[in-house]
């Protein structure tokens, strides 16, 4: 039976956007995000950046390269997908995409192909036999590495960078602009919806690099860069106060004006979104998430490594909980608004092995994860780490020998 509340018209009962249109804009968003921190320290040349400077860029590229898979499984016949390219229409907003899409990939993998070019050339001529083939491949036939042209590779990173961020900034504030230029529906007509998924992504693909970072130090063994986490918090913060303020600024403003398109949407977000709504996106994954970046940002001098590395772990984690969430309330939470205006459409839970379901979507969310294992495999991400946690592993075994040499005397 479905549970409808007010008048729902025939035609408008089921919700037809799934959790792939949900999972669609949250990849994307990672991609900017990752991007931006990426462009933060070869732009603006933050040194504190600098230990995940490389890992944000490849990590910005491994979820580009799935973020179009949401959308096809989507599709019932994923092939149409070829139709933006093959018969593009330049007045379409949704094949907008496919234009920004390219255009990113380009700048993306160029970049990429720069930051890693000494490696790869470096590895092409130590190896042996098909490894040495591959790194041959991805040289491109280029083996300069000699300062002068390390010097025009770095002009033209910085570049790619400087450019680089406006175009994710249109990748992921397209998916904005596509709801907020819905008229029909109050919950998305808004200006301020491309600016809240831009600033929203910003957040997220922080939050998501502060997780893996510390994950993968954990995992080959490095230290921590303190700074670089310091850093990273203190830019989350910042995005995040901007985040919650728009999206607060926007209630406000229907609140107060109370047009007639209030009454319904009051009645979705406190109603059957109040748990999505009220307690993850605005509580567990802001509220809290703010509390402990604060504390982070203002009392870093006087606080342990250990106890700076939980709570940016546990923030961030938090964060990306929070943005799932608000993705989910603006896909699935629109949508249960009827065209009438009037009623709300029956709750959309999603299965388990469906073909829009958890599993599949887990599954696209795991590939990018498995690209960034296998690429540190080829191309090493962290050589700052490596080389900090050696001088330390050095210091210590000094310290420690003098030591005992002291004693014994």
């Amino acid at each position: 039976m479905l549970e409808t509340v007010g008048y729902v018209f025939p035609n408008d009962l089921h919700i037809t956007w799934s959790l792939m249109i949900v999972l669609y804009p949250y990849i994307t968003g990672l991609v900017a995000g990752a991007f931006v921190v990426s462009s933060l320290y070869h732009v603006f040349r933050i040194e504190a950046l600098k230990p995940v400077a490389r890992f944000a860029l490849m990590a910005s590229l491994a979820f580009l390269l799935v973020a179009t898979w949401p959308l096809l499984n989507h599709l019932g016949q994923p092939l149409n997908g070829l139709n933006v390219i093959i018969t593009p229409d330049f007045q379409s907003a949704m094949a907008g995409f496919g234009f920004f899409y390219m255009g990113y990939m380009f700048i993306l993998l160029v970049e990429v192909w720069l930051v890693f070019r000494k490696d790869i050339v470096i590895h092409a001529r130590r190896s042996r036999g098909l490894k040495q083939r591959f790194y041959r491949i991805l040289a491109l036939g280029v083996y300069d590495i000699s300062e002068e042209s390390r010097k025009l590779d770095h002009k033209v990173i910085t570049f790619l960078a400087a450019i680089g961020i406006p175009a994710a900034f249109l990748l992921h504030g397209y998916v904005g602009f596509l709801f907020g230029g819905v008229k029909a529906n109050p919950y998305w007509s808004t200006p301020l919806m491309p600016i809240i998924f831009i600033f929203s992504a910003v957040v997220s693909g922080i939050a998501a690099l502060i997780v893996m970072y510390q994950v993968a130090m954990k995992l080959k063994g490095y230290v921590i860069d303190r700074a670089c986490i310091s850093s990273m918090c203190a830019w989350l913060w910042m995005f995040l106060i901007i985040t919650a303020s728009l999206e607060l600024l926007e209630l406000i403003t229907l609140a107060y004006e109370r047009g007639e398109e209030w009454e319904i949407v009051s009645k979705l977000l406190f109603g059957p979104l109040s748990f999505s709504f009220l307690g993850l996106q605005m509580i567990v994954g802001a509220l809290i998430p703010f509390i402990l970046l604060m504390i982070i940002v203002l009392l870093d001098k006087s606080m342990g490594d250990r106890v700076a590395n939980t709570l940016s772990f546990t923030a961030a984690s938090l964060l990306l909980i929070q943005v799932f969430a608000m993705r989910w309330n603006v896909v699935i939470g629109g949508q249960m608004i009827s065209k009438s205006l009037a009623g709300m459409r029956e709750s959309y839970h999603p299965g388990l092995f469906e073909k829009e379901g958890i599993v599949a979507a887990i599954v696209i969310m795991t590939v990018p994860l498995v690209f960034i294992f296998v690429a540190e495999y080829l191309l090493p991400m962290f050589k700052e780490s490596e080389e900090q946690t050696r001088k330390l592993k050095e210091s210590t075994s000094t310290g420690s020998t003098y030591g005992e040499s002291s004693s014994a005397e």
